[in-house]
């Protein structure tokens, strides 16, 4: 009896030395890289680039402008983020990410573009890549013709009541002003059956709409499965979304540094092109999908590139005058 209770005592402070020793090992671990990002805005070529060993940690920035995730979502080493929520990030809580050779990669495209933002901000913010905006038309393809020329094609009568916008009369009202026509907008926003971000696509396959204005990459994959849509880019332009990578790290950048070189790789560059995700970076091979559609489903042209346009930060006195020019245009 006494050998046998020895016996199980010593197994007993084996086991607690191993869980000391198991601990212990774990504390000599590095905590893994964690990476924020908003899940729906990003395709699955570019989610597969985020290395196996980093975190990736869903935000939704809606709720962090009601102050309800705020901490949990940027206790993060690394944020994306579109430019769409730039007004509604503090910037305070990041860290200046361009001092390093990253800027190095860019592009003249994402360097004009960050010359629209302030000094503090342009420090801190880091372009992994711009979306553009596309067209897609369901059951009509009689309109692609001249909507590949210009957008006037919305103000058809086939599509009064039957366009799908996205929710931002930012974007609206830019496309407005390339319609050569009086009162543009308001006429604009009489062609439209909704206004939605998220679910643009269902509403276009499930519902009488005829077009639909998505981000080149939320759409990619229903081209290749519905054969009712087509893909169009009018060579006037198209609006363009901006994702930019922030850092609250006081990792070595090392890691970052070889992430964002490993986008490079052409097949990575290729997988992300085909899903409508764009690098602004200025190596020779990224540049010349700009100039050529490759792929199936063909990109931008140059020349819609060249139209193209971005969305600076408005000011306070901007964002009071838009919010007025759009209320007015809804009076008849």
């Amino acid at each position: 009896m006494l050998s046998k209770f020895v016996t199980r005592r010593e197994f007993l402070n084996c086991g607690q030395l191993s869980l000391l020793f198991f601990l212990n090992s774990c504390s000599n671990v590095p905590n893994k890289v964690r990476i924020s990002l908003q899940n729906s805005f990003y395709p699955e070529s570019f989610k597969d680039t985020i290395p196996k060993d980093w975190k990736q940690e869903k935000i939704n920035f809606e709720n962090i402008l009601l102050h309800k995730s705020r901490n949990r979502n940027f206790n993060s080493d690394f944020t994306l983020i579109n430019d769409g929520w730039i007004t509604n990030i503090d910037f305070a809580e990041f860290e200046k990410i361009n001092d390093y050779a990253l800027i190095e990669n860019l592009d003249k495209r994402s360097i004009d573009f960050l010359g629209s933002f302030n000094q503090n901000q342009r420090s801190k913010l880091f372009p992994i890549g711009v979306v553009p905006y596309s067209v897609i038309i369901k059951n009509n393809k009689e309109l692609i013709n001249s909507a590949r020329i210009s957008w006037d094609f919305l103000l058809s009568k086939k599509l009064t009541g039957k366009i799908v916008f996205p929710q931002s009369p930012r974007i609206i009202l830019s496309i407005a002003k390339k319609i050569n026509t009086s009162n543009s907008l308001k006429k604009l926003k009489s062609q439209a059956m909704l206004f939605d971000d998220k679910n643009m696509l269902n509403w276009l396959i499930n519902s009488d709409a005829s077009v639909a204005i998505v981000p080149y990459s939320l759409c990619s994959k229903y081209l290749k499965i519905d054969p009712r849509l087509s893909l169009v880019f009018p060579s006037q332009g198209v609006p363009l979304m901006w994702h930019f990578l922030l850092s609250r790290s006081n990792r070595n950048n090392e890691i970052l540094i070889k992430w964002i070189k490993s986008l490079e790789k052409k097949s990575i560059v290729n997988k992300l092109v085909s899903q409508g995700w764009y690098l602004p970076f200025n190596s020779d091979y990224l540049q010349s999908k700009y100039k050529s559609a490759m792929f199936p489903i063909s990109g931008p042209s140059e020349k819609c590139w060249e139209n193209s346009w971005s969305f600076p930060v408005l000011t306070n006195e901007q964002k009071i005058n838009l919010k007025n020019f759009w209320n007015d245009s809804l009076s008849p």
